[in-house]
């Protein structure tokens, strides 16, 4: 469990990560994208929508407005943020926030300009490693799972029109398995010109894995089939390779990115 010294101050985590993507069995090209932000502790991954070559380019926009936000805001504290910070929550849940916001926003209006992008938009999920835990960030069906001990767990809530009807009254696992809009994201990034963005504060244990990934993997993979392939290997890559062979065996639907950070010890 994390950790605080004598002062007080919590103990970040120290993570080792690795990703890979796989354009699948069924689509021309692809439209996901992750990124390993180190020097700034942020790990994500960004599925694209919008057909063609637009997906693309709003999965692409949203690492790279994070990359470039978060590079901005470690260089020069008094950087000018695009949106108020909320009181209510702490400096580095504020900066997450913010990022993903203003990657909504450049994807929003990049959309409106180009009728060839008009209905372009991306999910994103991230973690971002803080002195007081992990923070998790995320927006659409992409998801975050955690692995401690042998069992793992969904920290994230698809934003998915079928999670809707799940909350809202049970569904047996065939009315599940046979929902005829499975697919449907209610929200995204690119949707509107403002967008809802969901945390979490997670606090880590030494050996912790985290599993970020788009829906072409845990759509056609079971998350108990995710947990023993992860749980199998102690290489992480050889790991994620499984994973991505594993979506592709099951017909590979989708594109399928991964992304796999696990908590190697606490400074």
């Amino acid at each position: 469990m994390i950790q605080g010294d004598s002062k007080g101050k919590m103990s970040r985590a120290r993570v080792l990560a690795i990703g890979d993507t796989h354009v699948g069995m069924k689509r021309t090209h692809n439209e996901d994208s992750f990124m390993l932000a180190e020097e700034d502790n942020l790990y994500v991954v960004a599925d694209g929508m919008g057909g063609h070559s637009s997906g693309e380019v709003a999965s692409g926009m949203a690492i790279d407005t994070l990359r470039e936000f978060f590079r901005a805001t470690s260089a020069d504290a008094e950087a000018t943020w695009p949106y108020k910070m909320d009181k209510a929550r702490g400096y580095e849940e504020n900066r997450l926030i913010t990022g993903i916001k203003l990657a909504n926003l450049r994807i929003h209006e990049a959309a409106q300009k180009d009728p060839r992008m008009h209905s372009m938009g991306t999910t994103v999920c991230g973690i971002l490693v803080v002195e007081d835990g992990v923070l998790i960030g995320h927006v659409g069906d992409s998801r975050v799972y955690r692995i401690r001990e042998g069992k793992m767990e969904q920290l994230t809530s698809d934003h998915s029109l079928l999670n809707d009807y799940i909350k809202m009254k049970r569904l047996s696992e065939e009315e599940i398995e046979n929902f005829p809009l499975k697919n449907v994201i209610v929200r995204a990034l690119g949707m509107k010109s403002t967008v809802k963005v969901d945390t979490v504060l997670d606090r880590p244990e030494i050996g912790d894995i985290y599993v970020l990934c788009s829906d072409g993997l845990c759509g056609p993979v079971t998350d108990a089939e995710i947990q023993r392939i992860v749980g199998s290997h102690q290489d992480l890559q050889t790991a994620a390779n499984k994973l991505i062979e594993s979506a592709n065996e099951a017909g590979g639907p989708d594109n399928i990115t991964v992304v796999l950070a696990k908590v190697m010890g606490l400074s």
